[in-house]
């Protein structure tokens, strides 16, 4: 168990499941609202249980006594052979900046590493270059780009590739 570094509650990293898809639309959402060059929102229930067919979506909650843990962080994993992947991490607005997503990318590592991964890769939109900087505290390194298949369209004259960044776990 880990703290919320705004206020000092307990977070709890764990492995979602299906029954918290409708906490985590909205906080996927907020998160990735920022990213105006694409059309519509980031996921939607029926997107994200996909994604959780796939591979494994790591819950960050505030741990309360009343409400049963606030969702306030998630990460998507996947196991690609000796190599994990990160991606779709969100992090509450209201907390971004404190260090949280410092602690979720941490977790997500450590549950590859118990996973048998030697390494793990993200991919990073070469419209979000602000990321990349975050990343590279996080130990990350560029390793190469490669095209991005898009859940839902780009707006109107906007091209974009996926940076990708690696580290060994």
């Amino acid at each position: 168990m880990t703290h919320d570094p705004i206020s000092r509650t307990p977070v709890c990293i764990r492995a979602a499941v299906d029954a918290d898809r409708a906490r985590l639309v909205p906080l996927i959402n907020s998160a990735f609202s920022i990213e105006t060059f694409l059309e519509g929102t980031r996921t939607d229930e029926e997107r994200l249980a996909a994604t959780m067919r796939k591979g494994e979506i790591l819950l960050a909650e505030l741990v309360t006594e009343d409400q049963g843990g606030e969702p306030v962080g998630c990460i998507y994993t996947e196991v690609r052979g000796e190599r994990g992947y990160l991606g779709m991490l969100a992090v509450d607005p209201a907390r971004q900046g404190t260090g949280l997503a410092s602690l979720i990318v941490h977790a997500a590592e450590e549950h590859l590493r118990r996973l048998g991964c030697m390494a793990v890769d993200i991919s990073v939109l070469s419209l979000r270059p602000e990321l990349l900087p975050l990343y590279r505290r996080f130990g990350f390194v560029e390793t190469g780009c490669e095209e991005f298949a898009f859940s839902r369209a780009l707006r109107p004259g906007a091209e974009c590739h996926s940076i990708v960044m690696s580290k060994p776990l």
